[in-house]
């Protein structure tokens, strides 16, 4: 076993790691920044791989944008921590369910016969050539994804807001 093996290993260990904390938060805040710790490991995976351009885009693109955009609509909603126990029985079952299926395909897959697969190729594409192609083949859907963006920013605005001359949503004393 070599370095880039162990460091395999070290990364996956700690996305698998930070994206169960992220997904067992009943906090939201901790489970947006263990989720912004899962993409650095992604980021860093990528690197380790050789796509380090896939990797700055992990770390300006989800850890940066997008995780900036999600803590701010966490504190634009002011949300109350959910009563109730760590797991209800209707997200438990579903996700039992999944897992099952996700498990029994990889099984079929790690026991088939690979005498007929091939190695994966490298291959590497300069960041310029990769941003041709995206916006040459692909700017109907960056821009509808941007779209999506602005109107959940523009809903965390409006859900956000404090409704004038409403009781229940006057400011709490001492936070004027």
């Amino acid at each position: 076993m070599n370095l880039y093996t162990l460091l395999f290993y070290a990364l996956a260990a700690l996305i698998l790691t930070a994206t169960t904390l992220a997904i067992t938060r009943r906090n939201l805040v901790y489970a947006v920044l263990y989720l912004v710790l899962s993409f650095f490991g992604t980021a860093m995976l990528f690197y380790l791989l050789g796509a380090p351009f896939l990797a700055a885009l992990e770390i300006i693109i989800y850890a940066g944008a997008i995780m900036v955009l999600f803590l701010f609509i966490i504190m634009m909603l002011h949300m109350e921590k959910p009563s109730g126990g760590f797991l209800f029985w209707h997200q438990f079952i579903p996700a039992l369910v999944i897992s099952a299926m996700f498990l029994t395909a990889f099984g079929v897959l790690a026991g088939t016969d690979q005498a007929g697969w091939k190695p994966l190729v490298v291959s590497r594409a300069l960041p310029k050539a990769f941003g041709q192609y995206l916006f040459n083949t692909h700017w109907l859907s960056i821009e509808i994804a941007s779209m999506l963006l602005l109107a959940a920013l523009i809903g965390a605005l409006v859900l956000g807001r404090r409704i004038k001359g409403d009781p229940e949503h006057a400011p709490e004393e001492g936070t004027r």
